[in-house]
């Protein structure tokens, strides 16, 4: 092979950048796991690992297509999905109002950000009890525990975010005459955007867990209603399929939040290279 044809084999980027990896580096990465599945699987077969402490990698995936063919993995996913879109709704609400409040007033700093901080250290099982005693047993614990959950992450970015915006900038507005509510919005908001997306790729993360934490509170549908039903039965391959599902949830929400962060971000990437 010439040497003409090696280079046109290497996809290029901008400026002449390689833009993929060596396929060799992609073998490499997803070795190591499955050889731990392969490993997995040869323990389980072999009755090394005994099933009542980990199914193996296909009782499991065998177990995943019975519970979708029966629609009892949707109906269970339909409504963890919608606790967690409520919950994710009502704290991202709390969570960037609150710093819009702290980060846009010195006033509005000494009022919301020292509750947030202290509010922030409580444990999620810690509040399980307080929430029972105050919604009840039905669904609105398990969405306030959400809305708890996320409410901090998304606070602490986009404050963060806020006040870190360049003071050079916000001299530059008061030089174009902007006034208060057009320097918020051409300058401040935009700047404190990288910030206020880390933090919405956190919240998704902690919404997730403290679904796991919140379906824990005499839920009779969902996920982790159908994980803990699974373990009065000792069906480990069950509750394993709800924690995967769990897992891809997560890495599918981060999925969207880092396309959106990379459209919302656009500038920011012609702007570095």
């Amino acid at each position: 092979m010439s040497a003409s044809s090696i280079e046109l084999a290497r996809p290029v980027g901008r400026r002449g950048r390689i833009a993929l990896r060596p396929p060799r580096d992609a073998l490499l990465r997803v070795a190591s796991p499955l050889a731990l599945l392969l490993i997995w699987q040869l323990a389980g077969s072999t009755g090394v690992l005994p099933e009542r402490l980990l199914a193996a990698p296909s009782t499991i995936a065998a177990t995943a297509y019975d519970l979708f063919r029966d629609g009892v993995l949707t109906e269970a996913l339909g409504v963890s999905l919608r606790r967690a879109a409520f919950g994710f709704t009502l704290g991202a609400l709390v969570g960037i109002g609150f710093a819009l409040v702290a980060g846009l007033s010195r006033l509005g700093e000494y009022a919301v950000d020292p509750p947030m901080q202290m509010l922030r250290a409580l444990p999620l099982f810690g509040l399980i009890p307080l929430f029972i005693l105050w919604f009840g047993i039905g669904e609105t614990p398990k969405i306030a525990l959400v809305a708890f959950g996320v409410a901090f992450p998304l606070y602490l970015n986009t404050y963060a975010g806020i006040r870190g915006v360049d003071a050079k900038l916000a001299e530059l507005g008061q030089v174009l005459r902007l006034s208060r509510p057009a320097l918020i919005r051409h300058i401040v908001l935009p700047g404190a955007l990288p910030q206020t997306l880390v933090g919405l790729r956190q919240s998704l993360g902690v919404a997730w867990l403290a679904l796991i934490v919140a379906e824990q509170i005499n839920a009779d549908a969902g996920l982790g209603f159908m994980i803990n039903d699974a373990r009065e039965f000792l069906r480990t391959d069950v509750v394993v399929v709800g924690l995967v599902t769990y897992a891809l949830l997560g890495l599918l929400t981060d999925a969207i939040v880092r396309l959106l962060e990379r459209r919302a971000l656009a500038w920011r990437r012609n702007f570095l290279s």
